[in-house]
C-alpha cells in the first residue's frame, strides 16, 4: 500500500491523543486548574489534530461528513461517531477540572470508555481487509490499541505505566511483522484464485494488463524492498521501545521525559510508515507485483 502522510500522522497522533485522554478520564494524573488544562490542551491538539489531518488524502473532504450516516455497516462511521462522542465527554470533564476543580468520575470513565473505543474502531477499517492479509488479524486492533496506551502513558507522567506498555507495544509489533510476513502466502490467493481461472490448470501472465501505470498500481502495488524493511525495523523499535524505557531508567528531569516522548513518536510514525508499505494487496497478483 502506498503510504499516505496524511494517514500515517491521523493513526499515530490521534491515538496518542486518546491514549492520554484515557488516563486523564480515569484520574491520572490528579490534576485540576491550569495544569489540567495543559494536559488537556495536549491531548486535544493531538487527537484533533489527528482526525482533521485524516481528511488531507480524499479527493473531497467536505464529504466525510457522510460518513456518520452509515454506522451500521462502516467502521469509518463509528470510529467517526465515537470520536465526537469521547470529545464532547471529556471535553466536559475537563471543564469541571480547569474551572471547578470538580473530578466527575462517572463523565470521565465514560470519555475515557469511548477514548479506547475511538482507537479500536480505527484499528478495525484495516483489520477488516481480507484483501490484505498482513491487516486481516487480531494483532492489528492490539497493535494499535498498545501503541495508543503507551503514548498516552508517557505524556501522562507515568513511567511505570509507560514503560509495562511500551514493551508490550514493541512484543506485538514483533508478533505481527513476523506473522504478517507470511500472511499473503498463508492465505492461499494467489494468480489463480485473483483471476478465477484456476480450474483450468496453472495460470501464468501472458503480458501486463496495460502499458502504463493506474491508480491501483500506485496505491495498492507500492513495494518496500526486504532489507529497507529489516534496517526500518530496527530503527523503529529502537526509536518507540528501547531509546524510552532506557530514558525512563535514569533520575527523573523534564528534559529527559520530552526526549522519551519525542524518541518515542518518532519510532511510532516509522513503525506505521512500514505498517502501511508492506501490506500486500491481493489486486497486485493480477499485476505479477506479488
Amino acid at each position: 500500500m502506498h503510504p499516505a502522510p496524511s494517514v500515517i500522522f491521523f493513526t499515530v497522533f490521534s491515538g496518542i491523543g486518546f491514549g492520554l485522554l484515557f488516563f486523564l478520564g480515569l484520574g491520572i494524573p490528579a490534576v485540576t486548574g491550569w495544569t489540567a488544562f495543559a494536559f488537556f490542551v495536549i491531548a486535544y491538539l493531538c487527537a484533533v489534530g489527528g482526525l482533521i489531518s485524516s481528511t488531507f488524502h480524499l479527493g473531497h473532504p467536505e464529504r466525510a461528513l457522510k460518513a456518520f450516516t452509515q454506522w451500521r455497516s462502516s467502521w469509518l462511521s463509528r470510529e467517526g461517531w465515537c470520536a465526537v462522542i469521547a470529545l464532547i465527554l471529556m471535553g466536559l470533564y475537563g471543564a469541571g477540572l480547569v474551572f471547578f476543580g470538580q473530578h466527575w468520575g462517572l463523565i470521565g470513565f465514560l470519555g475515557s470508555v469511548f477514548s479506547v473505543l475511538t482507537v479500536f474502531t480505527t484499528s478495525m477499517i484495516y483489520t477488516q481487509l481480507k484483501t490484505i492479509p498482513r491487516w486481516n488479524t487480531p494483532l492489528t486492533p492490539a497493535m494499535f490499541m498498545s501503541f495508543s496506551l503507551s503514548g498516552g502513558a508517557l505524556l501522562a507522567g507515568q513511567t511505570t505505566w509507560a514503560m509495562v506498555l511500551i514493551a508490550i507495544a514493541a512484543a506485538i509489533q514483533i508478533v505481527l511483522w513476523m506473522q504478517g510476513d507470511g500472511a499473503l502466502a498463508g492465505s492461499g490467493t494467489d494468480l489463480a484464485t485473483a483471476t478465477g481461472l484456476g480450474t483450468g490448470g496453472s495460470v501464468r501472465a501472458f503480458e501486463p494488463p496495460h502499458t502504463g501505470t493506474n491508480y491501483l498500481l500506485k496505491e495498492f502495488a507500492y513495494t518496500v524492498g526486504r532489507k529497507h524493511s529489516q534496517k526500518l525495523r530496527i530503527i523503529s523499535i529502537g526509536l518507540f521501545a528501547v531509546l524510552p524505557v532506557v530514558l525512563l531508567l535514569l533520575p527523573f528531569s523534564h528534559f529527559i521525559a520530552l526526549l522519551a516522548v519525542a524518541s518515542h513518536v518518532a519510532g511510532a510514525l516509522a513503525a506505521r510508515w512500514l505498517f502501511f508499505a508492506e501490506a500486500e494487496h491481493v489486486v497486485g497478483l493480477y499485476y505479477g507485483k506479488r
